[in-house]
């Protein structure tokens, strides 16, 4: 009567081996679920790092892109800075054209006075010659 007690008292637990088998493999099967969980949580960590450096490799694209942008408006500013000299200067050599078309009229001006006062002493002369010849005869 007593001896599936007695069985039991035998295996120490109190259990019948039924139960302890459903135990065993309950405990496997949230063994295999916890390295499942641990293969996931790897394979997450993973991406994750990979989702990291990505954005790592994105960051220094980014700041490659600003130090040429960068480098591109300190070049435009020198090209309009550039650009503005080369105005100034031509404004100055048309200003300096200007100056000695002037001054090249001012000459041809004063050439013309003189050769005027010339023409006219030439003219007197021939006159004076004209009423001197006429006085002599």
């Amino acid at each position: 009567m007593n001896k599936g007690r007695d069985d039991a008292e035998v295996s120490g637990s109190g259990e019948d081996p039924t139960s302890a088998e459903a135990g065993r493999n309950e405990a496997e099967r949230f063994r295999r679920l916890a390295e499942e969980a641990r293969e996931v949580r790897d394979h997450h960590r993973e991406a994750l790092e990979t989702i990291r450096q990505e954005q790592e490799r994105l960051r220094d694209a980014a700041e490659t892109a600003r130090l040429a942008s960068e480098e591109a408006r300190a070049a435009a500013e020198a090209a309009r800075t550039a650009s503005e000299e080369a105005r100034v200067a031509t404004d100055d050599a048309r200003q300096a054209v200007v100056g000695a078309v002037r001054a090249t009229a001012d000459a041809l001006n004063a050439s013309l006075e003189h050769m005027q006062v010339v023409e006219e002493m030439r003219r007197t002369l021939r006159e004076m010659k004209g009423v001197t010849k006429l006085d002599s005869n």
